[in-house]
């Protein structure tokens, strides 16, 4: 029987131990039954969102395909109508997943418990993204995911390119202003380009933001908090570079070049052995969720299963390193990418400093429902109640809160009641804002 210490030394080998086989250290000698799992794992060819989770459950689903301005290509699926069959009545509703995981995020429960289901049968037009880089989201106009430049982004490009391309499609397909709803890094990319006042903004009815990150400096979660203090992503990965500027010995662009790009190293390979660990009885893997996001209190375990067919997913090194900054973690300031050395920060930049985001800088039209529990160890209630005081001149009515002391960050994805708690008063919302 394997317990959580067992989970969690595979889970910190796969992500800090990229020049040493995790598999090798987990299961000596056994790679034949690796390869078993692997094999046995869903093929990328039928593993499509729209075939396996949507039109499963007896709803039609469209895959669309989204090209961003840095040459990315985005899968976005698509569900137009409800179980009954009616054409959407209401506007379309953009569905922006959180970091490690897909789209598939939103259908892993029953489709009275699944937001995407559930906007769907309220009558929205419901629309999925797949952040660059996961499964279904790796095609790209020039490059392979295994360059090494495939990887070369944060989320700052996330703001600036991924978020921008679907928003811009949506609308072309619909016609309509949308709804937003963005859960963890998914409300990070949301409010960073709100507070760019570009023409973006204009696209958007309205946003619902759950789990929302965007100060950090409280965060509690230990374990993620001091991988962020001790540089772990950049130590042993990719590293921070501008760490290393006062030890003249160390040859940055020597570690740099290992080309540790994407997080974490051999991601294929994590999700199928997770999946076998926490079909063993008497292993709980929502123990590892707990270390790293909270005690979620109302999760279904007996759906991890189908949970790790989809999850973990892949994202870029460069991604984990921008959220674990000082400039994010470390302090709370929400600002761009911090590539190191001044003379790099002034040919990206034109400064010293990395540009901030400032909160403060929303407009305050536009209307914002944000949604946060009490156990959120990513989103912690403090760091939600100084993005609200950086929100408190929102108008009348155009800023709700929904609190739930008993929630935690994945409660707000996967909770079985979360649509009695979080889904039904942001339906509301999203109703006193679609004329």
């Amino acid at each position: 029987m394997l317990n959580f210490s067992s989970v969690l030394t595979l889970f910190v080998l796969f992500f800090v131990s990229p020049n040493v086989s995790a598999i090798d250290k987990v299961f000596p000698g056994n790679a034949k039954d690796v390869d078993i799992i692997i094999k046995s794992s869903v093929s990328d060819d039928d593993d499509i969102i729209c075939k396996s989770l949507v039109q499963t459950q007896g709803y039609a689903c469209e895959e669309h395909k989204v090209t961003t301005k840095d040459g990315y290509i985005l899968s976005v699926q698509r569900i137009p109508v409800g179980r009954s069959g009616k054409t959407a009545s209401k506007p379309p509703v953009l569905l922006q997943h959180g970091l490690l995981v897909d789209a598939a995020a939103w259908l892993l429960n029953t489709p009275d418990e699944s937001l995407g289901f559930i906007l769907a049968d309220n009558g929205f037009d419901v629309w999925l993204a797949n952040t660059r880089g996961t499964k279904y989201s790796r095609g790209h106009t020039s490059l392979s995911s295994n360059d090494s430049a495939y990887w070369e982004w944060s989320w700052d490009e996330l703001v600036q390119y991924d978020l921008s391309a679907l928003v811009q499609y949506v609308q072309y397909k619909t016609g309509q202003k949308l709804h937003y709803v963005g859960h963890s890094l998914g409300t990070l990319i949301a409010l960073a380009a709100f507070s760019e006042q570009g023409k973006l903004i204009n696209m958007f009815k309205s946003a619902a933001l759950l789990s929302p990150i965007a100060h950090l400096n409280q965060i509690p979660s230990q374990l993620t908090k001091e991988a962020a203090q001790l540089h772990i992503a950049e130590g042993v990965i990719y590293w921070q570079l501008h760490q290393f500027n006062s030890f003249p010995w160390f040859d940055k662009q020597e570690l740099y070049s290992l080309g540790y790009r994407q997080f974490p190293p051999g991601w294929d390979v994590l999700g199928p052995i997770l999946e076998k660990i926490c079909n063993e009885p008497g292993t709980n893997c929502s123990e590892l969720m707990t270390a790293l996001t909270g005690p979620n209190c109302c999760i279904n375990s007996s759906r991890a299963g189908e949970l790790l067919k989809h999850e973990p997913q892949p994202t870029a090194t460069k991604n984990i390193i921008h959220l674990s900054q000082s400039k994010v973690i470390r302090t709370g300031t929400i600002a761009m990418y911090d590539y190191g050395s001044e003379d790099e920060k002034k040919e990206y930049y034109g400064q010293s400093d990395p540009p901030a985001y400032n909160m403060k800088d929303i407009p305050k039209e536009l209307p914002l429902f944000l949604g946060y529990g009490g156990q959120d160890m990513l989103a912690d209630a403090n760091d939600v109640k100084a993005l609200l005081n950086d929100l408190k001149d929102h108008d009348n009515g155009e800023l709700v809160e929904v609190y739930s002391e008993e929630y935690a960050h994945a409660d707000f994805v996967l909770g079985v009641n979360a649509s009695q708690v979080v889904y039904d008063p942001m339906i509301s919302f999203f109703d006193n804002h679609s004329s």
